[in-house]
């Protein structure tokens, strides 16, 4: 959610949504952040964007959430990739 009104521009914040998921999946990312290479490269490309610490940790967050939706959507378990 952004606030906004007219020229006044304030910080976003996550509201609505899976509360209970993204607090369930907050160490879990934390864990990805530092063992999985490409959550890693994400994380990174994102700090180095600009984004804060706990911006770009919601990205990880949200691709681990469309990990496991991929993942229950083909009926498939995870497997590291061999690259």
């Amino acid at each position: 959610m952004t606030r906004q009104s007219g020229q006044w521009h304030g910080k976003a914040f996550i509201q609505g949504g899976r509360k209970f998921l993204r607090d369930a999946l907050y160490m879990p990312a934390l864990i990805a952040m530092h063992f999985n290479t490409q959550m890693e490269a994400k994380y990174e490309a994102l700090k180095s964007a600009g984004k804060p610490g706990k911006v770009a940790l919601t990205a990880i967050i949200r691709k681990l959430i469309e990990l496991a939706n991929a993942l229950i959507r083909d009926d498939r378990k995870w497997s590291r990739n061999a690259a």
